[in-house]
């Protein structure tokens, strides 16, 4: 389905973009929950949300020393990626949110290498190579 982005037939009222934008979960989301039954495929087991480290990962592998991320490309804004755009309407509230996000980030992976953990992002959009994303899941964890 093509979707033109700020046309008449695609604007929705302001209730109902609210309730769309509540909507959206932090945790146990679709990119997460396919990463993590792959992690589990692979044969190593984790540990959800550690709220004690940086970012509150969404695995971590403790006996390894590892944690590892699913980003949602437009929340975390992934260079180069499609889907990292900035909304077209209230530009003053999306582009420091967006911005504060990615350095928030990048914060958390800093914070955690210097207490001697190994991160990994993966992005949303990499979900869909599931061949390219095993081998980087088993290289990184291997």
């Amino acid at each position: 389905m093509l979707r033109l982005w700020g046309t008449k037939m695609d604007r929705i009222s302001t209730q109902s973009r609210s309730q769309n934008m509540r909507n959206i979960r932090s945790k146990d989301t679709n990119p997460e929950m396919r990463v993590r039954q792959m992690v589990y495929a692979l044969g190593y087991r984790y540990r959800l949300h550690v709220k004690s480290l940086p970012g509150c990962p969404d695995l971590v592998f403790r006996s390894r020393r590892r944690v590892l991320f699913v980003h949602g490309c437009f929340w975390h804004q992934h260079n180069g990626c499609h889907d990292a755009h900035t909304p077209k309407s209230r530009l003053s509230y999306w582009g420091p949110k967006l911005k504060r996000n990615a350095e928030r980030d990048t914060r958390n992976v800093r914070l955690l290498k210097k207490m001697g953990w190994a991160t990994l992002i993966v992005w949303a959009c990499e979900i869909e190579d599931e061949r390219r994303l095993t081998s980087k899941l088993q290289e990184f964890l291997g």
